[in-house]
């Protein structure tokens, strides 16, 4: 803020300046200024002084102590009058005046010639012609190294006192640069003189220089003072003369700076040299005297600084709550306005100014009809005596027409009271409710459409509390339980169900309420209605949340299913014939396998839940004569009876292969053929010829899942064949990729694991991995036990309820096989019975009964196996 711009706060500072955020009385500033111009004009004397000597000849004039003291130069006593004439014209404020400021700034620029020049003098070490300009210097034996020129402290403080005006002359420079360089002008001369007052020559004079004249150095100190105060309000002396508390402890910090060391320092020196001490003792005085100095000023000082920021605290708090008050009142969104008793408007806040559409300025001061329309205008007054009358806050609704058009508001007006209880003014808060109405409106129209909505429901709806009471019902529940929507209301919703089922229906009820966030969902199973004869329904019911201000609602729209629950029994009766028809087609499909008493086995079929009971996987066990058997599985892509269908082919076709002998590869090839004049189709298989005699086993692979092995006393692991291209790749008209066949021992008493994909494939995981599975829970059951035909049915239960998690949903079929292979006859026992996964009894029977009962039955039961 620049120092015209005038502050606007409280009375006792109103009419001050500030310049840098800092307060000033116009008559201080204006004394400092007429000081700062005495200053000038009294070094300005001091220099017309030496002048005059060096006019007239009058060598008390030159030198204060002629013949001893160094005289003041000719060119120093026109730089100092040139100086003083030229700061005591900045002195006295901005020049508007051209010739005064043109004659400011020549003076200054005079006397910055000639120091300059001086000093360049000095340091080129020649002369330029200047030093004798004007007169011949008679005094060159006095302390004066060259004659007629000026000391080089004394040049250094022209040219920087000359600059110093014309800065302080150039108001768009900042006011410290003049500021700075007075301050160093000042110190100059003040230096010169503590060297006179304190004897000591060496500040009178450097070296074999020229000293500076006495006389001139308080006319120095005095320009650098002028050149200082020049511009009171602004830079450095701003600090020290604003009328805050910041210029009075700078005051008096600068007096106690100025006057205290020297008058020390004088004290010191007189007891020296009176003897009274000696140098240590006198700088351990004047350090003492200069912290008590101090001391004394910097209390003094803080006193003053805190009486004014007492009464500056007191003001500031004043102000601080006007301005909490405004700006609580302009915060406000409501419109707030304070009138007196004669209606003039006294305040207020900016909601008020936007509403009527005129400044604060037009308003304050004003009455009603002058600042409101007309019929407005008259209305508020009217309001205001009909308030005052009664003597108690007024609050209504009406709709008023503003500026900006008509609008609902909520009035509130209430008298402000003196001490004595009477009323002064009228304080008026009037809010904008046109958005509040307008919502209640439509939430009324809401609720009706709403009600609308619920009555139009085809279903019986009933909403209720937290507690599960009916709120509301619609009309619908007459039809469905015979009662009227009045009569419910109020009573519980559970109280609609048979007495059985009421405390569970009810608890339903409160664990859907009770979620966090529920979500709509219809429940169908096990719920019941109760009509008004007392008789018993299914039904289906859809509930949902509502939630209100006050708490959580349950919609639950009923609906009466007994034609459905009738619908499904027919359904469901006429599907478990299909299913009756289905399983008899699959298992006359897949035929019963034989019961080899040299082969002890064990088999699973489950069909895939998306079909009624029939899929493409199939087994079978073709005897080969002696203790040599053929076997074989296969899964054909696909579901249903389709399906089936090319499953029952491949059977009968692969059974009649394998009957003649052939060899595995030459049977994948035949049947290859067979399934390419299939259009469509896929298949995967493998054949295997068991040769318990040479205990050996050869099988060809086309595109099946490796056949698991659990040798005795060793670890589960895979039958190592070539696997080839499933059945149904290879082109039918031209050569395909040939199926191999590879011959792999089989040690006695092994287990062979033969399965389908539906066993081990699932979603997201690793059909590897699930194999090792399989494998493991395999070899784990096995150890320590005979393979007999019982062992093997309970390991595959185990192996289904462990691979298949959740029959219900499982979508494939799924096929295994499990066989034993005593190995040769007599290896172990008759016929090989015992076979070497354990002792006799070890399944619990001996190895006698066993051969006992060569035909004990292996074939599928009543489950399925």
């Amino acid at each position: 803020m620049t120092r015209q711009q005038h502050a606007s706060g409280p009375a006792g500072v109103r009419g001050t300046e500030r310049a840098d955020g800092l307060p000033f009385h116009p008559p201080a500033v204006a004394s400092v200024r007429a000081a700062a111009g005495l200053m000038a004009l009294l070094a300005a004397l001091l220099g017309l002084l030496g002048l005059t000597g060096w006019v007239f000849d009058v060598d008390v004039l030159k030198s204060v102590l002629p013949g001893v003291a160094t005289s003041m130069k000719a060119n120093a006593a026109v730089a100092l009058v040139a100086l003083g004439v030229s700061l005591f014209l900045v002195a006295r404020g901005p020049v508007h005046n051209p010739w005064a400021a043109g004659a400011a700034r020549a003076a200054a620029v005079l006397a910055l010639v000639l120091g300059g020049l001086t000093l360049a003098e000095y340091a080129l070490g020649t002369r330029l012609g200047i030093d004798e300009l004007l007169f011949e210097d008679d005094t060159a034996n006095v302390q004066t190294r060259v004659a007629g020129r000026m000391a080089p402290n004394t040049a250094a403080a022209v040219t920087l006192a000359g600059a110093a005006s014309l800065c302080a002359s150039t108001r768009r420079l900042p006011a410290w640069i003049s500021q700075v360089m007075g301050l160093v002008v000042g110190a100059l001369g003040m230096l010169r003189l503590y060297g006179a007052a304190y004897e000591v020559p060496e500040l009178e004079r450097f070296g074999a220089y020229t000293g500076m004249a006495l006389h001139t150095a308080p006319a120095l100190a005095l320009l650098g003072a002028a050149a200082f105060l020049a511009r009171p309000d602004e830079g450095l002396t701003g600090l020290v003369m604003n009328a805050g508390t910041t210029g009075a402890l700078g005051r008096r910090l600068l007096v106690a700076a100025v006057v205290a060391p020297p008058l020390l320092g004088w004290a010191v020196l007189a007891g020296e040299n009176a003897e009274m001490f000696g140098p240590r003792l006198g700088i351990a005085l004047l350090v003492w005297g200069h912290v008590a100095a101090l001391t004394a000023v910097i209390f003094a000082a803080l006193t003053v600084g805190r009486r004014v920021e007492v009464a500056h605290g007191r003001l500031a708090w004043q102000v601080r709550q006007n301005e909490l008050l405004q700006d609580f009142m302009d915060h406000t969104p409501a419109a707030v306005f304070i009138k007196d008793l004669e209606g003039r408007f006294l305040a207020v806040n900016t909601k008020f100014e936007e509403s009527l559409g005129a400044a604060r300025d037009r308003v304050l001061g004003r009455r009603d009809l002058d600042v409101l329309p007309t019929g407005l205008g008259r209305h508020a007054r009217d309001a205001d005596l009909a308030m005052l009358a009664g003597g108690a806050p007024v609050q209504r609704e009406e709709t008023l027409t503003l500026p900006d058009g008509p609008g609902e508001f909520l009035t509130t007006l209430f008298p402000l009271n003196d001490a004595a209880g009477a009323p002064y003014a009228v304080c008026g808060v009037i809010t904008d409710i046109t958005e509040r109405v307008a919502a209640q409106r439509e939430v009324q129209r809401a609720h009706r459409r709403f009600r609308a909505l619920l009555e139009s429901a085809p279903d019986a709806t009933l909403i209720t509390d937290g507690s599960g009471t009916v709120v509301m019902a619609n009309a619908q529940v007459e039809h469905v339980f015979g009662r009227l929507p009045d009569d419910l209301v109020g009573t519980r919703v559970v109280d609609l169900a048979p007495a059985s089922r009421r405390r569970r229906q009810g608890a339903l009820l409160g664990a859907y309420l009770r979620r966090r966030d529920p979500q709509p969902a219809v429940v169908d199973r096990n719920l019941q209605g109760l009509r008004a004869d007392g008789s018993a329904f299914p039904v289906e019911v859809s509930v949902s949340s509502l939630q209100t201000e006050e708490e959580t609602l349950a919609v639950l729209s009923v609906r009466d299913i007994s034609e459905r629950r009738r619908a499904e029994a027919a359904r469901a009766e006429r599907y478990e014939q299909q299913r009756h028809i289905a399983y008899t087609l699959q298992h006359s499909l897949m035929g019963e396998p034989p019961t080899l008493a040299h082969l002890p086995s064990a088999y699973r079929y489950l069909a895939s839940v998306q079909d009624p009971g029939v899929g493409g996987d199939w087994f079978d066990i073709i005897p080969l004569g002696g203790r040599r058997t053929g076997v074989i599985i296969g899964d054909v892509m696909g579901r249903g009876l389709e399906a089936a269908a090319v499953m029952g082919q491949l059977r009968a076709a692969s059974h009649a292969l394998a009957g003649t002998g052939a060899a595995p590869s030459r049977l994948m090839t035949a049947l290859d053929v067979f399934v390419g004049d299939l259009a469509g189709q896929l298949v995967t298989c493998l054949y295997l010829i068991l040769d318990q005699d040479a205990c050996e086993v050869t099988v060809c692979s086309a595109g099946h899942l490796p056949v698991v092995v659990l040798p005795p006393g060793g670890p589960p692991g895979r039958l190592g064949t070539p696997v080839g291209v499933p059945l149904g790749v290879n082109d039918p008209g031209g050569v395909g990729l040939p199926f191999e066949e590879t011959t792999v021992p089989l040690a006695p008493g092994s287990v062979l694991v033969l399965y389908t994909d539906g066993l081990v494939e699932q979603p997201g995981t690793d059909i590897e991995a699930r194999i090792d599975v399989l494998a493991r829970t395999a070899g784990t059951a096995l150890t320590g036990v005979r393979a007999g035909p019982e062992v093997l049915d309970r390991v595959a239960d185990l192996l289904i309820r462990t691979s298949i998690t959740a029959p219900d949903d499982h979508d494939d079929d799924v096929t295994l096989l499990l066989l034993g292979v005593p190995g040769p006859a007599g290896a172990d026992g008759p016929d090989g019975a015992d076979g070497p996964h354990g002792p006799d009894g070890a399944d619990g029977s001996d190895g006698a009964e066993e051969a006992d009962r060569p035909d004990r039955p292996d074939g599928p039961d009543d489950t399925g196996r």
